[in-house]
């Protein structure tokens, strides 16, 4: 007797709990990197910058790496090669304590940073993939959103899970949950069956081939995406030289804010549009990051996180549902992918930019940065208005 078929969501639970440990293990460092590096190694800000956004760099030149290995062993052996990658990446932070001077531990450490970017872009590019081939091409979107909420979800639990390991058993004890966790990721996977060989050929990648048509959404996401990596790289510095309390909470807020909205509104930008949806989104997101550069009060801080988490979470699928529309159906696998790319160069570039920006004006400066870059992704929602879909 042949059992009853499974629903979309039983399909993509597993995966979501794998995407959920992997960015886990990413999110609880990245409060705990700032105050590593520049209070316990004494670096500046710039250089907190770097080692925080030299991961994405890392994965951005490894997506096509890692997509052509997905495409010919199958997601699943992609997933259980990056999942162990990343806990490999946690044993160059554990060392990073130990060594003798605080530019070998710099060095050390941004050799862990250096293995979670392939790490993290075989696992994602693996689940996204895998997402796609159990529930069908039809459904990229429902993929696209229940991983982006567990990817957020984890980095904004992260902060607060990171500011707490850091405070009770330092930077060895943020190196040894981030060994622990993609290990879990790895057990839920292994007890996944692999997609059949017919399917695995059918979302076969090509990572560049759609660039040309949805750089414009791509982009506009991008910059909408930096105000969040500000907050994830500095917000937790600038709480500490106003001596406030409960920057991992604010960050916390962030993630409530996105996960709400996506849980409850993420129908929106088919029903009205994704342009629409955007542009309003990401007004919204400005209007945060302008009250926290106003933010006089730790309360105030935290509502203007939460007010960026609010306009953020609707920005991806917006341009998705943006960028699908200009994509043949046979290509839209390689948008997703394409996709995924253009967050990375926002979070690579963010942290070394912006760090610049602190250097110059302080803390406060980073969030009119942030403000600046909603307005140029709204004029690139703007611009892309009177483009003509492909039919």
């Amino acid at each position: 007797m042949t059992a009853p078929p499974r629903s979309p969501a039983a399909e993509l639970t597993p995966l979501v709990l794998i995407v959920l440990a992997g960015f886990l293990s990413i999110g609880i460092p990245l409060p705990a990197l700032a105050l590593y590096v520049n209070g316990t190694l004494g670096f500046n800000a710039v250089t907190v910058g770097w080692v925080v956004g030299i991961q994405a760099f890392a994965t951005i030149l490894t997506r096509q790496v890692a997509g052509a290995y997905c495409d010919r062993h199958g997601p699943r052996k992609s997933v259980l090669l990056g999942l162990p990658l990343a806990s490999l990446a946690a044993l160059f932070y554990l060392a990073s304590p130990f060594m003798p001077t605080p530019v070998a531990s710099l060095v050390v450490l941004i050799l862990g940073r250096l293995i979670m970017g392939p790490a993290e872009s075989l696992y994602l590019t693996g689940t996204m993939t895998w997402g796609i081939g159990r529930v069908g091409p039809q459904r990229t979107g429902m993929v696209m959103a229940w991983q982006g909420i567990a990817m957020f979800a984890a980095l904004g639990m992260g902060a607060p899970i990171g500011v707490a390991v850091q405070q009770h058993w330092g930077f060895a004890g943020i190196a040894a949950i981030t060994f622990v966790l993609p290990l879990v990721g790895w057990a839920i996977a292994t007890r996944m069956a692999p997609l059949a060989a017919r399917a695995a050929s059918a979302i076969r990648l090509s990572f560049f081939s759609v660039i040309g048509l949805i750089w414009r959404y791509g982009l506009a996401l991008a910059f909408a995406a930096m105000p969040f990596a500000i907050i994830t790289s500095f917000l937790v510095l600038m709480y500490g030289t106003r001596n406030w309390e409960g920057a991992g909470f604010a960050i916390a807020g962030f993630a409530a804010g996105y996960v709400a909205v996506r849980l409850f509104l993420a129908h929106l930008p088919d029903k009205m549009g994704g342009m629409t949806v955007g542009a309003v989104s990401v007004a919204i997101e400005m209007a945060g990051q302008l009250l926290l550069w106003q933010a006089d009060t730790a309360t105030l801080a935290f509502l203007g996180t939460l007010l960026t988490g609010i306009g953020f979470s609707l920005v991806f699928p917006s341009m998705g549902v943006e960028a699908m529309a200009r994509v043949p159906a046979h290509a839209r696998g390689v948008a997703v992918g394409s996709f995924l790319a253009f967050v990375d160069v926002a979070s690579g570039l963010t942290g070394p930019v912006v760090g610049l920006v602190i250097g110059l004006y302080g803390y406060q400066a980073s969030f009119i940065a942030g403000a600046a870059a909603c307005a140029i992704a709204i004029l690139l929602m703007a611009s892309g208005r009177r483009r003509v879909p492909v039919s």
